[in-house]
């Protein structure tokens, strides 16, 4: 099984992406809920024969105690070994053999499974999904094989990747006690030592259908959709699922910075402010004008991360800036750039800053506002081209405790942003208290590590 683990920063970085809030008003989804508390959220697309199904757990890395994070993303894994109806290997080649495909993937807010189908073949991945969300076989030998797999793709993906090295350990930095501090993957000694019993709690006590989300996306019908969910899933007990406890991070009062050493070839900065999201913010309209600020640095080649630094400048080989606003909890507003040679990261930090700085003190012309807006526009008529984006936004939305109708929302909001929150949010939260800086310094790239592809 090659599955991915996303965060949500991953689902909406800057305006240009697919955004996940990018539905327009006019979108119909249909709901249903069964009796054992299990949502279906059905949305017609006869484009194309097919229909792509989601299942989504409201559970992630950012529900996990210390000693056993990224569990989550074990239990993924662990999802494919079998069931006492299907055993171990049986799903994949299942899915395969009805000429469809398959993932999952674990984020900060969330885990979840899809399959990609010709239409007609839904009963068959309804009927293997609501086997294993109950009946899924954990045992000890099955455990011992995907701990190894588990520590590899650590490896490859973080131990051995300076950016993704320094992107975790500046979110270990800059949080105090969200548990967004930690990475989705786990921390390497809390991967040596899970055991099944650690998993089979944790399956027992998120895996049921009261705490997940079907979400169908295709040439279906919403009427046969429920009535094939009544049938797989109806008969599954829900659980008794206790709230987790609030997990609100303490405020920062003052710049945090840390320099990570690890083999590179090219040094780079990674900055991070500490803003609101959708559900936690007082107003949501600064979160709209946070997303806008976004674009202006960062939406296209027109921005003014990569027309001024990159292209003006040449202070910059590359400039970016990111904010999820779907997050469950709060979140950040990230820049990130790598320096242009003779140039230093400490160059870039003071370039960074100057352009926040204009953001701060000079309202975004009319023509850039604009440019930003038509921008979302063309993104969220881009988005409708993919069934499977249209589901991932109705199930991140859903499991963010958001709401899928919070999508007929996005465009309309931002429209509606203006200049001056622009500048009002740029002032209130990019500020140097609630800043923290991870600076890259690349250490000497020997052969071994040439081998492994230390970029």
């Amino acid at each position: 099984m090659k599955e991915r683990i996303m965060n949500n920063r991953l689902l909406c970085t800057v305006l240009l992406c697919v955004p996940v809030l990018g539905m327009s008003a006019e979108t119909k989804v249909f709901e249903h809920t069964l009796s054992n508390g299990l949502k279906i959220l059905v949305k017609e697309d006869h484009r194309s024969p097919i229909a792509v199904s989601q299942v989504w757990y409201k559970v992630g890395s950012s529900y996990e105690p210390g000693g056993i994070t990224g569990v989550s993303h074990m239990l993924e894994h662990m999802m494919f070994k079998g069931t006492d109806k299907h055993p171990a290997g049986e799903f994949s080649r299942i899915i395969a053999e009805n000429g469809g495909e398959e993932n999952a993937f674990t984020g900060q807010d969330y885990t979840a499974y899809f399959q990609t189908m010709e239409a007609s073949r839904l009963a068959v991945s309804f009927e293997l999904e609501a086997d294993r969300m109950r009946n899924l076989h954990l045992l000890p030998e099955e455990l011992k094989k995907e701990l190894q797999v588990v520590t590899e793709e650590r490896r490859m993906r973080t131990d051995d990747n300076p950016q993704a090295k320094m992107q975790e350990q500046f979110m270990s930095v800059a949080y105090s006690n969200s548990p967004y501090k930690h990475p989705v993957i786990g921390w390497p000694s809390d991967i040596a030592n899970y055991t099944v019993e650690d998993l089979q709690a944790w399956y027992q006590r998120w895996y049921a259908p009261n705490n997940a989300t079907v979400v169908v996306v295709g040439d279906v019908q919403p009427k046969a959709v429920f009535e094939l969910a009544e049938h797989y899933f109806g008969g599954l007990k829900p659980s008794e699922i206790k709230p987790l406890k609030p997990q609100v991070e303490i405020e920062q009062l003052g710049v945090r910075k840390i320099t990570v050493k690890v083999p590179a070839k090219l040094p780079s900065i990674l900055m991070g402010y500490k803003v609101p999201v959708l559900k936690t913010a007082a107003n949501e309209a600064e979160v709209y004008a946070l997303e806008v600020l976004a674009g202006v640095l960062d939406g296209g080649n027109s921005a003014r991360l990569t027309s001024t630094l990159v292209r003006g400048k040449q202070i910059a080989v590359a400039a970016s800036a990111g904010y999820g606003m779907t997050s469950r909890l709060s979140d950040m507003f990230e820049l990130e750039a790598t320096p242009a040679k003779g140039k230093t990261v400490l160059d870039l930090e003071v370039a960074l800053k100057a352009e926040i700085n204009k953001l701060q003190h000079h309202l975004i012309s009319t023509e850039e506002l604009q440019r930003i807006k038509a921008q979302v526009l063309a993104s969220d008529t881009f988005q409708k081209d993919s069934s499977f984006y249209q589901a991932m936004e109705i199930g991140t939305l859903e499991t963010a405790g958001l709401g899928w109708q919070k999508a007929g929302e996005y465009v309309t909001k931002i429209n509606q942003v203006t200049a001056e929150q622009v500048r009002d949010v740029a002032q209130k939260y990019l500020i140097e208290d609630h800043l923290s800086i991870a600076y890259l310094e690349p250490q000497t790239i020997n052969a071994s590590t040439e081998k492994k592809g230390v970029k």
